[in-house]
């Protein structure tokens, strides 16, 4: 394998997606927040090697479910990376992660640190489990703090940004288990998503990010404002055409609707940035 091919695969590995997600979101919290630019560019890239360790620690820990449900479209389980490289990457990502956290200051990064764990704990085994959504629900609700926490001097969010982070990890966790439903029940993984099925998991997620955008807009201080309303609107309509609409069988139109009400709500949650200093609560002094 060509060494361009070889980058691209543990590229592949790392979860681009929600990688640069996690990424973009934490930080645009941060800048909406008035952390200034440079503050910003480290914790963007506390965040992203944070991302990258998680996302490359999964596959090596599910490459042989992966092998056994023939995921070829995974590097490893295709055997154009071997496991040891993928765990390798891994270590120097959540080595590179401890120092750029800790450069942000002792409080926001020990709190980054504490949500990368929660993401290597549902790597490495509470993914089996009913409470499979607590490291995604915890790991979101302290995005908001984090964001705040960089910030001179430091501020606690107010609780309606907590909220809001934990319902969205929920259901990311939700929507991210949806497609592979079948091959976890085969391979025993029996988290929250597969004790629920397809079915009852998806309505979970549209109820869940309907609370959120309520809550986002009802919450903070003052009106709730033209796009408060807006939002509101796109995410109910957004639903009701995931969830009223009998779509056929296997269709994926169900799960895009609740990622863009997701987006949606997201929005919602960076354009509210300046309450989050408004309303929060400077840090006591040692």
């Amino acid at each position: 394998m060509t060494a361009a091919a070889a980058a691209q695969a543990l590229v592949k590995t790392t979860h681009p997606g929600p990688s640069l997600a996690v990424t973009s979101i934490g930080t645009a919290l941060a800048a909406s927040a008035g952390v200034p630019t440079a503050r910003c560019a480290l914790l963007a890239a506390a965040l992203l090697t944070g991302q990258l360790s998680i996302g490359w620690c999964n596959d090596a820990v599910d490459r042989d479910r992966d092998v056994a449900a023939g995921r070829t479209d995974k590097p490893l389980a295709a055997g154009r990376l071997s496991r040891s490289t993928v765990a390798a990457c891994a270590a120097v990502a959540a080595a590179l992660c401890v120092v750029l956290s800790l450069a942000l200051g002792p409080a926001p990064g020990l709190l980054h640190l504490l949500a990368v764990a929660g993401g290597w704990a549902y790597d490495l085994g509470a993914k089996r489990y009913a409470f499979s959504f607590l490291p995604f629900a915890l790991s979101f609700a302290a995005l908001p703090a984090i964001a705040t926490l960089c910030l001179v001097p430091p501020r606690w969010p107010p609780w309606w940004a907590i909220a809001a982070g934990a319902l969205l990890g929920v259901v990311a966790h939700l929507a991210n288990a949806l497609p592979d439903l079948a091959a976890d029940l085969d391979a025993d993984v029996l988290g929250l998503p597969q004790r629920l099925g397809p079915r009852r998991t998806r309505l979970l997620a549209g109820v869940l990010l309907a609370g959120g955008a309520v809550l986002l807009a009802v919450a903070p201080p003052g009106p709730a404002g033209a796009e408060g309303v807006g939002v509101l609107v796109v995410t109910a309509s957004l639903l009701v055409g995931a969830f009223a609409i009998r779509w056929p069988a296997g269709s994926r139109a169900p799960f895009a609707l609740t990622v863009c009400a997701a987006l949606a709500v997201v929005g919602l949650l960076l354009a509210r940035g300046g309450a989050l200093v408004a309303a929060g609560a400077l840090v006591p002094r040692a």
